[in-house]
């Protein structure tokens, strides 16, 4: 579905009035109708990744679901994405890793998080994530205002750079999502009894204090809050040392 920019806000508008208060599997059921196979779901198969895979396998099993595997995962979450793979009898789940040449390029050693999370994120999430989602018009994230930070402001549909983004469970609270995962016997990242309540790659995600903030273990003692898939893509060359 082609539009230009001005055709996608109106979409994006129109959308959000409909679906702002609508349930998560009415908002993915609309994603889906919508574009059919030209939407994909991305999951970090983290925390609380279990719920909108279970919802998203309920309408379309065989939707494009996007990992991100970077290299740097815990092991415990490649264990856990082969699991509820085949639990939820997803069909159609791609594993995304960084390109050989941009690593070679800029993070010869893997240590490129130690000087800079940014670029280190940029080559191993953003770029990866982009050259997957050429082809489709829209896709789907498991994002929630109750996060915090720039979630606190999460709408259920947003227009990207190319493409319209849907998070059908922005409105959700953590109560609604620990009570569908019983409801429906979905397994926990087997992280989450050791204090990890948000989880990325092992060297920037950290255990939280019980009641502290969710996302507070992600890239603990810096101002970042964000890997950058959620944000423009405004990242320099300069920053991982050339031109990528």
């Amino acid at each position: 579905m082609a539009f230009d920019g001005e055709d996608a806000a109106n979409l994006v508008a129109r959308l959000n009035a409909e679906l702002r208060d609508a349930e998560p599997q009415a908002i993915l059921g609309a994603a889906i109708d919508l574009f059919g196979d030209k939407v994909a779901m991305v999951s970090s198969f983290g925390a609380e990744s279990a719920v909108l895979l279970h919802m998203a396998a309920q309408i379309k099993p065989d939707i494009p679901v996007l990992f991100l595997d970077t290299g740097m995962l815990f092991g415990q979450t490649l264990d856990y994405r082969k699991s509820l793979v085949a639990k939820l009898g997803l069909t159609d789940v791609r594993d995304l890793r960084p390109q050989f040449q941009d690593l070679a390029l800029h993070d010869t050693a893997g240590d490129l998080w130690k000087t800079n999370t940014d670029a280190c994120c940029h080559i191993r999430k953003v770029l990866p994530l982009d050259r997957a989602l050429e082809g489709f018009d829209g896709w789907i994230t498991g994002r929630k205002r109750f996060q915090g930070g720039d979630r606190m402001r999460l709408q259920v549909v947003e227009q990207g750079e190319t493409q319209i983004k849907f998070n059908p469970l922005a409105n959700w609270t953590k109560e609604q999502l620990d009570a569908y995962a019983v409801e429906h016997d979905l397994p926990p990242h087997p992280l989450v009894a050791f204090g990890y309540p948000s989880i990325g790659c092992w060297p920037c995600t950290a255990p939280v204090e019980e009641g502290g903030d969710t996302r507070a273990g992600r890239w603990a003692g810096s101002d970042k809050t964000e890997c950058g898939i959620h944000l423009d893509h405004a990242t320099p060359a300069t920053e991982v040392g050339g031109d990528i």
